[in-house]
């Protein structure tokens, strides 16, 4: 997928589950598009992660530190 079709799939899949506004920011689903390479299952993988960090830390929305974080838990060496 393009960066373009990353987002629209991270909005897509917040809006099925019922969230409208906005519960990514734009850095965080520019890290996880490039950390992913477009592909949708690493998407949904880091998107979850980072939702996680975000709800860890206590904060309204994903943000670029949160998205670090889950590319960091997933990272493979």
């Amino acid at each position: 997928m393009s960066g373009a079709d990353t987002a629209d799939y991270i909005r897509h899949h917040c809006k099925i589950a019922g969230r409208a506004d906005t519960l990514f920011s734009e850095d965080a689903i520019g890290l996880i598009h490039n950390a992913s390479r477009g592909h949708p299952r690493a998407v949904n993988n880091l998107a979850l992660h980072a939702l996680t960090a975000a709800f860890a830390a206590d904060h309204a929305i994903v943000d670029e530190k949160a998205a670090r974080i889950a590319i960091a838990e997933t990272a493979t060496d």
